[in-house]
């Protein structure tokens, strides 16, 4: 297969293949892998546009990010662990996106969600956008509410019929619906006012 031009314009793939390294599947858990079902991303584009560039900063195995480059995005899809997809590179150590003016997506492992929110708005620039896949339980506690205070999302968009998130991206063994309610949580960096709550899906 002849490699796609990447966000930079080199003949490296934006998904490109890093390696042949494999974990074993309580390895996989441990590092909080729960891929999303690909719907979540056309839900999302119907209600928001963004920037020309993305960077999908936990991409797993790209359920997300290869539905943005089907509509049209130059995606930038990184990962912590290497599962075939995308760039090696753990995001709460990066200092600054990978070029001024991206838009930061991704579905964030649920024990460090916040900290990838902290840090995806830290080193935004104003008026970028970034848009967190969280259950609607994010919405809770202390903790985040400081956060919300420091950092209003502008939109939280609360799926009202049930989005999947299968465990090792094994959507077969997880095919049946779940119980957990999932929202689209939608920030532009500068943004002070209130938050909006709707309904898509």
């Amino acid at each position: 297969m002849t490699p796609q031009k990447d966000w930079t314009g080199n003949s490296r793939s934006t998904h490109a293949v890093l390696g042949a390294r494999h974990y074993a599947q309580n390895e996989r858990e441990n590092n909080d892998y729960y891929a999303t079902e690909p719907k979540a991303a056309h839900l999302l584009m119907e209600v928001e546009q963004f920037s020309p560039m993305i960077w999908e900063c936990a991409c797993g195995e790209g359920h997300l990010a290869k539905e943005f480059e089907k509509a049209g995005y130059h995606v930038y899809a990184t990962d912590l662990i290497d599962r075939g997809y995308g760039y090696q590179q753990d995001f709460l150590k990066c200092e600054a996106p990978p070029v001024a003016g991206f838009d930061i997506i991704t579905n964030p492992p649920y024990s460090k969600a916040q900290e990838f929110v902290e840090h995806a708005l830290d080193i935004s620039s104003d008026g970028c956008k970034v848009a967190m896949f969280l259950k609607i339980q994010f919405l809770e506690g202390k903790a985040r509410r400081d956060l919300f205070e420091k950092y209003p999302p502008k939109t939280v968009y609360v799926s009202s019929s049930r989005l999947r998130c299968a465990m090792n991206g094994d959507f077969e063994k997880y095919a049946k619906s779940t119980a957990i309610c999932y929202a689209w949580y939608v920030w532009v960096k500068g943004y002070t006012g209130d938050t909006v709550i709707k309904w898509i899906n």
